[in-house]
């Protein structure tokens, strides 16, 4: 963070999110501030993917308020990589560069973070799973959001994968910025960083 900016935060009230008027979570308090990292869990269908486009403002809240303070905004990785196969690497960085706004490291950087550097100018129709969720991964990088909303970061990933995605989490923390990650994976961050949250399906 910079001196002078405003640390983030994300909270909740009495929140209930849910598809089609179906709810999923309910009666949802919760805080998560600035270096803190929580991490969701429970069995499928519970609601963890629904809870985070709520949180991201894409899902209209059933019940209940979200508020976030984050001077330049949210980072939503969804478990859908959006990465077109007809462009190459690097083209496929660039352009959510140009859709988020090119705040952070350059594409090359970023790439080579995420152990891209070497297949830049392949076509992303060519990447394995765990690649393109690396390609997915690296968009983190090029625009700063102090707001990660992470849904299963380490999906298709190798042992390698699962230690980035730890390293860059921590980094995030580290530099004030907060995360939310649903996962079914164990996550090697700091546990003084960490807090837990089960999501058990409504009844």
């Amino acid at each position: 963070m910079t001196q002078g900016q405003v640390r983030p935060y994300l909270r909740t009230t009495a929140l209930a999110c849910g598809r089609g008027g179906m709810p999923l979570v309910v009666g949802l308090d919760l805080t998560v501030g600035s270096g803190r990292c929580l991490v969701l869990r429970g069995p499928n269908g519970a609601g963890k993917s629904t809870l985070l486009l709520t949180l991201a403002g894409l899902v209209a809240p059933l019940a209940g308020t979200v508020e976030i303070e984050a001077e330049d905004g949210v980072h939503l990785l969804s478990h859908r990589n959006a990465v077109k196969p007809r462009l190459t690497v690097r083209e496929n960085l660039d352009f959510w560069a140009g859709v988020n706004g090119p705040t952070g490291i350059e594409s090359s950087a970023a790439l080579e973070r995420v152990g891209l550097g070497a297949i830049t100018h392949l076509d992303a129709g060519y990447l394995s799973a765990g690649q393109t969720r690396r390609l997915a991964l690296a968009r983190l990088l090029v625009t700063r959001r102090p707001v990660w909303l992470l849904d299963e970061p380490t999906a298709a990933l190798d042992a390698e994968g699962h230690a980035l995605v730890a390293a860059l989490i921590g980094e995030h923390l580290a530099g004030g910025g907060l995360a939310v990650a649903a996962t079914h994976d164990p996550l090697a961050l700091d546990p003084a960083t960490v807090d837990h949250l089960t999501i058990e399906p409504a009844r």
